[in-house]
């Protein structure tokens, strides 16, 4: 007897540790698959107790329905708590990425989320954004420069009215609008060159300029792609 109690208790407490290593999300799986078990167990209990040909209640027999209803019941309830979590999680990354960033680049927390958000809408790694407005802008909104760019991003206006043709130059330097348009330009240059130092340099000497000098036969880079992606491990 003293035995089995000493095995009882060491499974126990191999289960106890067991348990805890387990994610939340296990968890709740566990406990889901174990209250079907027990429901399902106490169907047939249920039913076993009822005389043959007896409704047990209500007038009808007892085959199993409440306690597959019941199961239905919970695994919805545990989806929708597996649903909260992830988007808990999520909402977690997201803050700790925006305090990140927001330390790095000493810049407010509200326009780190804009740019991190709006990276995310137009298909552009966040990491790569925010290079990408520190190299041009250093994330002043108003900025300009002597080429006629604007803004966080550096647009021309010209660019700028390839996506929106009632653009103007006052527009540029809204934060919104620019981080929009200037990383769906990034998006479709790197799409369309399928090489981010390409694009990089399309987007820095503007497409036309890169296309002569590669028909030319001559090293387009400046040294720009080198600057933005310098310990850069993201992809695109």
């Amino acid at each position: 007897m003293q035995d089995i109690q000493i095995m009882a208790a060491k499974v126990a407490g191999a289960l106890e540790h067991m348990w805890e290593r387990l994610s939340v999300t296990q968890q709740l799986m566990l406990r889901g698959i174990g209250l079907f078990t027990l429901l399902v167990v106490l169907g047939g209990v249920v039913g076993g107790w009822a005389p043959a040909g007896v409704a047990p209640t209500g007038g009808k027999f007892f085959n199993g329905t409440a306690s597959v209803s019941s199961y239905f019941e919970y695994q919805n309830s545990l989806d929708s708590s597996r649903g909260e979590y992830e988007v808990a999680r999520l909402r977690l990354a997201r803050a700790e990425a925006l305090l990140a960033y927001s330390s790095q680049y000493s810049v407010p927390v509200d326009l780190a989320a804009l740019i991190y958000d709006i990276a995310l809408q137009e298909g552009i790694d966040p990491d790569l954004g925010f290079r990408l407005v520190n190299i041009e802008s250093s994330f002043t909104e108003r900025a300009q420069s002597r080429a006629n760019a604007y803004g966080l991003t550096q647009l021309q206006v010209a660019t700028a009215r390839f996506y929106d043709s009632d653009i103007t130059m006052e527009d540029l330097f809204e934060p919104e609008q620019n981080l929009r348009i200037g990383f769906r330009f990034l998006r479709d240059l790197l799409e369309n060159y399928g090489d981010i130092d390409l694009a990089l340099l399309a987007y820095n000497r503007g497409p036309s300029r890169l296309k002569d000098l590669l028909d030319s036969g001559r090293n387009p880079d400046n040294g720009y792609p080198g600057i933005l992606m310098e310990g850069y491990t993201g992809g695109f």
